[in-house]
């Protein structure tokens, strides 16, 4: 079975053939957690790919809320789309420097919440990109601004508020992309002062499982069924995302759009709030 959407994921052949199209716009969205001591603005500007700006997770967000990198008001996306030269028309394709895409999804997953649909992950990321011997440069672009419209979708949005009701109403399947041991309590929140554990009733889907560990691909469309279906999901059902801090939850999303879902949605506090919140409960 192909995907049903496959226009959500770009080849790096594809990305070398268009790559000067002017209608184009490339991102480089990467992030790590502390705990990697990686540094994506220093590794963006000693190696991109031509012409890519940096969209930086944690400016583009909501500096007043406290958890990480939540999701901007609608204005700061806007501004910030067209400080960095996206505008109305644009096909955007974006790409991390990790080995299994985990940040690229949630830059594609934003996009589309601010009503910017024409929006691609680089399948196999900078990583590939660089094995295939395909450019880069250090060059700091030089964007003309744009016009840039954001409308908010809050259907593909949650709240901790949603998922505690939800705990009564069982609407929506809640998928974790954290690790099986995290999930369970078994292993350490790399966030201090976070319980361990899940949401109650909650699935497990390790993100990471999503690419081909050989090829650094994301699986194809039978393949990740098969890991939605054998994580306990009803495709036929409404699924929440949920991992961290948001951000890999937003692979799931984007795997579960590749596979033609249409009702999927992310919580974007995630278990940076539900692990802090002493008022909500949790299973282990």
């Amino acid at each position: 079975m192909s995907y049903a959407n496959p226009d959500a994921l770009v080849s790096t052949e594809w990305l070398a053939e268009h790559l000067r199209a002017p209608d184009l716009r490339v991102v480089d969205a990467s992030w790590y957690l502390p705990a990697l001591k990686r540094d994506p603005k220093r590794e963006y500007a000693e190696r991109h790919i031509p012409g890519a700006v940096y969209f930086d997770l944690d400016d583009i967000s909501d500096s007043n809320d406290p958890l990480p990198h939540m999701l901007p008001p609608l204005e700061k996306f806007a501004s910030r789309m067209r400080r960095m030269g996206i505008g109305d028309g644009n096909r955007v394709v974006v790409y991390d420097g990790s080995d299994n895409h985990v940040s690229a999804p949630r830059a594609w997953w934003m996009f589309r919440v601010f009503g910017h649909a024409d929006v691609a992950v680089l399948n196999g990321g900078l990583k590939k990109w660089l094995a295939e011997g395909r450019p880069v440069e250090d060059l700091p672009p030089l964007p003309r601004e744009r016009h840039y419209t954001a409308r908010r979708n809050d259907l593909l949005v949650r709240d901790a508020e949603q998922l505690k009701a939800n705990l009564t109403s069982k609407r929506e399947q809640v998928l974790d992309a954290r690790s099986t041991g995290r999930f369970n309590g078994t292993e350490a929140e790399p966030r201090a002062g976070l319980r361990g554990g899940h949401i109650p009733g909650s699935l497990s889907l390790p993100h990471a499982t999503l690419t081909d560990p050989a090829t650094g691909l994301i699986k194809d469309a039978d393949a990740l069924r098969k890991l939605f279906v054998d994580a306990g999901i009803d495709m036929n059902r409404p699924v929440v995302t949920t991992c961290g801090s948001g951000v890999t939850a937003s692979g799931l999303a984007l795997a579960l759009h590749l596979l033609g879902h249409r009702q999927f949605a992310v919580y974007d506090g995630s278990w940076s709030e539900w692990g802090a919140r002493a008022d909500l409960p949790v299973e282990r």
